[in-house]
């Protein structure tokens, strides 16, 4: 374990979340919503518990799970109604980094070792909710599950006695020496339940007790210390603020050394104000806020590049991002893969919802799901045709076929770039 971890957790039922598998008081009905606030207190994964009734109810928790997997910013762990191979899969699929088996239920033990040998362990994690479970399967929890949950409080003293394993406890609300003296134990890994639900806006000061306290815990701990920085004739440094995601540039503010440290301790951006002479939260007023993802300095070490999850606009114009004043320009071809991607995505999705005339996009719209599915086969047997021919530019022009007719599905099947990179960035 290179750190303890801090695990929220969303109990989902009918689209909602709510209070615990035995309070259904909704607390929350845009659960992606709360995922994402997890995430942007510096949670450092997060458990759903799928608490659906039926076939129908757990297809439609899935596109939920799929949601809050694309807001949360932080792993997902999947749990709830995993009964075969096929839901692990569909947990996965939906964007989960592991998913958890019911170990209350006889089949899903035996069923641990095929799925771990199918997904890895490291996509395996075991809901525990008796202790003595986990002394009765100790050798497969070992050999083919990465974590241990365990959802019963009352059983915690007797799991830290038995487990060889990391276990993320899930306790109800405690005071925080409880859980300075759990997280000392070295086979608690984390702590989950609603002892962190209902303290997730004081994370990063709890995890700051931690750290005061020799717990290693996951901090924004500076490489660099203010000291070290080559400041301006004021006594800042110059911040550029990039959207992690896109990386646009947002904006350009300045730092003192309150501010950097204040930033570093909360996970938020906060500058000092030169107009006004005091420290800035971004957001504080607006809501608007950005939290930290990286900071890295420039070889000079006299500016900060802020990567940033940007919520709302940036400016205070209203903009998205404050640089918008175009000044002058020269024609060029975007360059970027992105971002040609997705301004071809953007043209189909448009054909999609207002049709053209003599649009080839809405020829194919219009044939339906066979069509497009057969005209992507084809483009892909040009592709291996192509790529027999010695001149690679016969492969370039069928692969910009191909691709075309592949986005052309996913507008028909409503998948965005954004949940294939993001895919394709956790595999």
């Amino acid at each position: 374990m290179d750190y303890k971890k801090f695990v929220p957790c969303i109990y989902l039922y009918k689209g909602n979340a709510v209070k615990s598998f035995a309070d259904r008081t909704i607390i929350d009905t845009n659960p992606a919503a709360l995922a994402k606030f997890y995430g942007d207190n510096n949670a450092d994964e997060l458990i759903v518990y799928d608490m659906s009734e039926g076939d129908t109810e757990h297809e439609e928790a899935l596109d939920v799970i799929k949601a809050i997997c694309c807001g949360a910013e932080i792993p997902v762990i999947g749990a709830g109604n995993v009964k075969r191979m096929e839901d692990i899969k569909k947990l996965i699929y939906a964007g989960c980094k592991k998913a958890a088996l019911n170990y209350s239920k006889p089949d899903n033990v035996a069923l641990t070792e095929e799925v771990s040998q199918k997904f890895g362990k490291e996509k395996i994690a075991a809901c525990v909710t008796e202790a003595v479970t986990i002394s009765e399967n100790e050798t497969t929890l070992r050999q083919f599950v990465s974590d241990i949950i365990l959802v019963k409080e009352k059983e915690l003293k007797e799991a830290i006695r038995l487990s060889h394993q990391p276990i993320i406890a899930s306790i109800p609300d405690v005071s925080l020496d409880k859980i300075l003296e759990l997280l000392s134990k070295d086979n608690i890994c984390g702590i989950s339940g609603n002892a962190i639900n209902e303290n997730a806006k004081e994370l990063p000061a709890i995890k700051q007790l931690c750290s005061n306290n020799g717990i290693r815990v996951n901090t924004f701990e500076p490489a660099i210390r203010w000291e070290e920085f080559k400041l301006n004739s004021d006594g800042h440094v110059t911040v550029v603020v990039q959207d992690y995601k896109t990386d646009e540039v947002l904006m350009v503010a300045y730092m003192n050394e309150e501010a950097y440290n204040t930033t570093l301790q909360t996970g938020k951006m906060t500058y000092y104000s030169r107009s006004r002479g005091q420290l800035w939260v971004k957001g504080e007023t607006s809501g608007h806020y950005q939290y930290v993802k990286s900071l890295t300095a420039d070889c000079d070490k006299d500016t900060i590049l802020a990567k940033v999850s940007q919520v709302g606009a940036a400016c205070h114009t209203g903009s998205h991002s404050c640089f918008f004043n175009k000044i002058m320009s020269k024609e060029y071809e975007e360059s970027n893969p992105l971002k040609v991607f997705e301004r071809v995505f953007d043209v189909i999705k448009d054909r999609k919802v207002h049709p053209k005339e003599g649009s080839y996009t809405n020829y194919l719209f219009d044939k339906g799901i066979d069509k497009i599915l057969k005209k992507l086969g084809e483009e892909a047997t040009e592709i291996v045709i192509a790529a027999k021919n010695p001149n690679a530019n016969e492969v370039k022009y069928e692969i910009s076929d191909f691709l075309y007719h592949m986005m052309v599905l996913m507008a028909e099947k409503n998948v965005t770039w954004e949940e294939i990179t993001a895919e394709l960035a956790r595999r």
